[in-house]
């Protein structure tokens, strides 16, 4: 018996060092820079962890002057620049909002026309929710609709395999589901909506005539000279001098593409110098529909225009609107009684929120710390938990299964749930050693149970067929988890 400890101990110890080497690398923010050195400087104070950033392109426009920093790279060793395209997410939803507002501004459309009445193919009770209802997330329709299983199969194996959630989804995808909801109780009240903002912006466009892309290029980016803005379609027309998107744990991730959902920010790019423009045009109020930052609507402890947000800290009032995909953070934001704004876009899903705001002048407590993603926490979990489990649960089949079968399928889970916690875990919250510890505990567990399959009958007695059915769900589900592991 203690030889047998002994020889168990040995075994998880020697391969959880072994794993040391194999341990997940989180990104982290290098000495490399380029630009305004005291911009740089400044960027880097208002970094408050270094940890999980890989690249950051920052404009700070003041006083009619506008300074550039790179800091990190673009995920290629190339230093992080003004001129370097990055996904923008959800700062998109300005572009839109503005888009309304100039559309306002010469008579095309009212803030009270019906959705209905300017994309005829809507139909249902969303019909009469208002394009002004759209543009201030006050429609009642849902941040993403789940009504389709196929898009809620995407969605989950986009967050395991860092993929595209979006693929396949065109504007006739977002007109028919947007048909066949009805507004929510919600309506009236601030609640964030991606499905409202694309629809809205589809919406403009065939009241127009014309596409989203062909309506944001002429009513706003060629009129402020952004020649580097584009919305993508397709995998070929993505900038060939992009930053490269990761998660902040060291997982690269997908671009996100979907045209149906491109004015809420899907297939989106810009770069720092670009944006600066934007702001610019804001700041002075001679951006076409630049009326549209101005506060309309209470939004809890913030207000809404068109798009844009504005918070109070302190005795400064910021107007803003952030952005996140897959593997890409964005902020722009302003502060109008100051005439200041910033641009903070980075390659990591590490929020770049708190740098934009502090480069504000907005105090490190109200800024608040970067976080990773909207599930943060669920990496984290995974990272805390998943190592553990699968060894445990080995040992635990290979103590008692009934049969062989039960055994190599909590060997299968083991070796899986190492393979997601390395790939999903997030190891800015939960220490990388862990998952090597995971590693000795599983090999350990191995070992315990390769004599014990000797032992044991392929199937317990009465239960062939429960026990191949669970057998082959496990060795299904244990597939797909080891297929979106190693994408």
């Amino acid at each position: 018996m203690w030889t047998r400890t002994v020889r168990l101990v040995a075994i998880g110890v020697l391969t959880g060092l072994g794993a040391l080497l194999l341990m997940p690398d989180p990104h982290r923010l290098s000495e490399q820079a380029t630009g305004d050195p005291e911009l740089v400087a400044m960027v880097r104070d208002a970094v408050d962890d270094p940890k999980g950033y890989r690249g950051l392109s920052v404009a700070l426009v003041e006083d009619g002057r506008v300074r550039f920093a790179g800091l990190g790279d673009r995920g290629d060793g190339t230093p992080a620049g003004p001129d370097t395209p990055f996904e923008i997410g959800s700062v998109t939803k300005v572009l839109t909002g503005m888009l309304l507002a100039d559309l306002v501004a010469d008579g095309t459309v009212a803030p009270s026309d019906t959705l209905g009445t300017a994309l005829p193919g809507i139909t249902g009770e969303s019909a009469g929710i208002t394009l002004e209802e759209l543009a201030s997330h006050r429609s009642g329709l849902p941040r993403i609709p789940l009504t389709s299983p196929s898009f809620l199969v995407r969605l989950l194996w986009a967050n395991l395999s860092a993929g595209n959630p979006y693929g396949g989804q065109g504007r006739d995808d977002v007109v028919s589901v947007t048909s066949r909801l009805a507004p929510g109780g919600g309506r009236d009240t601030v609640s964030y909506s991606n499905l409202g903002v694309a629809v809205l912006g589809h919406a403009l466009a065939a009241h127009t005539e014309t596409t989203y892309a062909e309506l944001l290029q002429r009513r706003l980016l060629a009129p402020l000279g952004m020649t580097a803005t584009t919305v993508v379609h397709s995998p070929d027309d993505l900038p060939s001098d992009r930053a490269r998107g990761a998660h902040a744990s060291g997982r690269a991730a997908s671009p996100w593409i979907g045209a149906g959902y491109a004015p809420a920010g899907v297939g989106v790019w810009s770069t720092a110098a670009d944006l600066s423009r934007l702001l610019q045009g804001v700041l002075t109020g001679l951006a076409p529909g630049a009326d549209a930052a101005a506060p309309r609507f209470d939004a809890g402890d913030d207000r809404i225009g068109y798009g844009w947000f504005t918070t109070r800290y302190a005795d400064r009032e910021i107007t803003w609107h952030n952005g996140g995909t897959g593997g890409f953070s964005a902020f722009v934001g302003f502060d109008p009684a100051a005439g200041r704004g910033v641009v903070v876009l980075g390659n990591t899903d590490k929020d770049v929120d708190p740098v934009g705001l502090r480069l504000l002048g907005v105090g490190a407590q109200q800024a608040g710390g970067g976080h990773v993603g909207t599930p943060g926490w669920i990496r984290a979990a995974i990272g805390l938990v998943f190592p553990v489990l699968g060894a445990w649960s080995l040992r635990s089949a290979a103590r008692q299964g009934p049969d062989r079968l039960a055994v190599v399928s909590a060997g299968a889970w083991a070796v899986v749930m190492l393979l997601l916690a390395h790939r999903l875990g997030n190891w800015l919250l939960v220490p990388a050693p862990l998952w090597a510890a995971g590693v000795g505990l599983t090999a350990a567990a191995m070992a315990l149970a390769v004599p014990r399959i000797r032992e044991l009958s392929t199937t317990a007695p009465g239960r062939t067929r429960r026990r191949w059915t669970e057998a082959a769900f496990s060795l299904a589900f244990a597939l797909a988890g080891l297929g979106a592991a190693l994408i």
